[in-house]
């Protein structure tokens, strides 16, 4: 079933929610390995490799933000106290938030950032938002890393979060979120 249910997740929601969130767990690898580790001269080409990945989560949130507007969202686990349900709503949508303002934060430093990270793959330039300013750039830089890192927490959070529904509480949270299946 593609569409969500007020019980299930639907297919198209579940292929958005496992395709971004292993592309950001990457993207957050990806950008401390070659901040870090990467030889200096192969910077740019893992920058601009970065830059092309976050473009595209960039899209994929926007249609799942779209996706979740239109279809129902599955209720949470009978019997879950308020605290729970309101922590688990605010943990969801700062993920989307975070992973938006970080993309934007990256989008931004690649306009200001000389050369700039324009390039998808060599197909097509991406428009950019910001100019070229050296000043800039540092601050879009800087945002973008202090963002990843909220988002490395959130997403820890949201790691936890269900691996207490699957091994403690033993409810249907996973289960709905990988095969659908609720209990």
């Amino acid at each position: 079933m593609l569409r969500n249910t007020t019980a299930r997740w639907g297919s198209l929601s579940r292929g958005l929610h496992w395709v971004l969130g292993l592309a950001i767990i990457f993207m957050l690898a990806y950008g401390w390995w070659f901040n870090h580790l990467a030889p200096r001269p192969d910077r740019f080409f893992h920058r601009s490799i970065h830059a092309d990945i976050g473009y595209l989560i960039l899209l994929l949130m926007a249609a799942r933000l779209i996706w979740r507007a239109v279809n129902p969202v599955p209720a949470p686990p009978a019997g879950s106290p308020r605290w729970e349900r309101v922590l688990a709503k605010a943990n969801h949508w700062s993920l989307y938030g975070v992973t938006l303002l970080v993309a934007l934060l990256g989008w931004a430093h690649s306009g200001a950032h000389k050369p700039d990270y324009a390039s998808f793959f060599g197909w097509f330039r991406v428009p950019q938002f910001t100019s070229p300013d050296k000043a800039k750039a540092d601050f879009y830089e800087d945002l973008h890393i202090y963002a990843a890192y909220l988002l490395i927490a959130l997403v820890t959070i949201h790691i936890l979060a269900a691996l207490v529904h699957h091994f403690v509480r033993d409810d249907d949270v996973v289960a709905r979120m990988t095969t659908g299946e609720s209990k």
